[in-house]
């Protein structure tokens, strides 16, 4: 019998790759999305298989799937500083409550658990690079704090169903990742710079660029959940690149790849932007 799995935030970014490859390992895949930030494109050449399953749902309420399941994956949030900024109540409840009902699925299922949290747990960190153990230098009330603290509250819930109802979890903490199906628009630094290099326009970089960001291509990040997901680790787990880059030497490659003779232009750094 073919295992299933309940992905939340499946027709995301992220979302949509690992729905990939869970759908090639003969794993059934029901993907719950409300399409705040994701878009039925992004799934749409998954839909003529026999193991998908697109529905419209928000984590937020309560949620029902029928059936056998062997693991439950919440992806589901906004990720971006432009989402979270124009969506922040969303976003702590997608953390929150999403997480309640997601780990209340995982429990009546008997289902393995595959939390993702992010590297934004760790704020601006003091430490460099930052163990799992580190417990990070986060701002609650700043601009950044609905997406920072409902993954620290996911995350200390995750950890309380394990403890409590032995629910067999994972926590995975994602740092920044780009590739295909990355939106436009998404407001990071990978997407900002290509639209603005492919458009010849001035390629906008915060403060004098000298602060770091290790990228991580889309494809090896699955490959990381999926070990995550398939092992008896609990986490937390760093998933990402180890090789850190400043924004302008990655604005700078930008620009080299594009073929662009856009100049850079340094703008104001946001508030509580992480320094590494």
């Amino acid at each position: 019998m073919r295992q299933r799995a309940v992905l939340t935030g499946g027709a995301g970014f992220v979302g949509s790759h690992l729905a990939e490859r869970l759908l090639k390992r003969d794993i059934d895949v029901v993907c719950l999305d409300n399409f705040v930030t994701g878009t039925p494109d992004n799934v749409a050449h998954l839909q003529g298989h026999d193991g998908f399953r697109l529905v419209k749902a928000d984590v937020s309420d309560f949620i029902s799937v029928p059936g056998p399941v062997d693991y439950v994956l919440h992806f589901a949030s906004p990720a971006s500083p432009v989402d979270y900024a124009e969506l922040p109540i969303q976003t702590m409840k997608a953390g929150s409550l999403g997480t309640l009902h997601t780990l209340g699925l995982a429990k009546e299922k008997g289902a393995r658990y595959l939390l993702a949290s992010t590297s934004e747990t760790y704020g601006d960190p003091l430490v460099h690079p930052q163990p799992e153990t580190y417990w990070g230098n986060v701002n609650p009330v700043g601009p950044r704090a609905c997406y920072d603290e409902s993954k620290r509250f996911a995350e200390a819930l995750t950890t309380s169903y394990r403890k409590a109802h032995g629910v067999n979890t994972a926590i995975m903490r994602i740092f920044n990742t780009y590739g295909p199906r990355m939106r436009p628009n998404d407001g990071r630094a990978i997407p900002n710079f290509i639209t603005q290099a492919l458009a010849g326009e001035p390629i906008t970089v915060h403060g004098d660029g000298s602060h770091t960001r290790s990228v991580c291509y889309v494809d090896d990040l699955v490959e990381g959940a999926l070990q995550l997901l398939f092992s008896d680790l609990a986490g937390p787990v760093n998933v990402g690149n180890p090789h850190e880059l400043t924004v302008l030497e990655l604005a700078e490659l930008v620009r080299e790849l594009a073929g662009s003779e856009s100049p850079v232009e340094f703008i104001a750094r946001p508030q509580d932007d992480p320094s590494r």
